[in-house]
């Protein structure tokens, strides 16, 4: 499975920015000796090398973008609102199966309840869609706020990733 996930990082330049998005990309894969994968692989804008990932998959999004600007504040919001359906689709499932199943029928991940649990609490992975340029996943509108409220510029870089 592909999606769209971005990297919100500080940096006084555009190629800075684009380098420490990668680089929380490269953690969200595994890349360093530290670092748990979570998505197979990713693909950046600024590649035209793959056939099905990237522009090929989803056409142009900008490679990078200052989060003030309209390219900014479009991938922002695409981004913050995917997070936000994803957060609410989840905590429903969990709400119907908790008041509709048995503690059995929960425990043997009826209809995916216990998926739906897992992904609710989650901290990184396909229900989660902003991320820092460490690589943490945004999940809330507080820490996001604090993330855009860095001294430095704030850019956003989107990447197509695989699951």
């Amino acid at each position: 499975m592909h999606q769209v996930i971005y990297a919100l990082v500080e940096a006084s330049t555009e190629d800075t920015a684009l380098a420490c998005g990668k680089a929380a990309f490269d953690r969200l894969v595994g890349a360093g000796p530290d670092n748990a994968a979570i998505f197979d692989y990713y693909v950046t804008f600024d590649d035209e090398r793959s056939s099905v990932a990237g522009k090929a998959r989803w056409g142009d999004l900008p490679v990078v973008a200052p989060v003030d600007s309209d390219d900014g504040e479009k991938l922002l919001e695409r981004g913050w609102e995917a997070t936000r359906q994803e957060f609410e689709r989840n905590l429903e499932r969990v709400r119907t199966a908790v008041n509709e199943f048995s503690d059995d029928e929960l425990m043997h991940d009826k209809d995916l309840a216990r998926h739906a649990c897992y992904n609710l609490g989650a901290y990184r992975g396909p229900s989660l869609y902003l991320y820092t340029e460490f690589g943490d996943a945004i999940r809330n509108r507080e820490h996001l706020e604090h993330v855009l409220s860095a001294d430095e510029q704030v850019w956003i870089i989107p990447a197509d990733v695989h699951y």
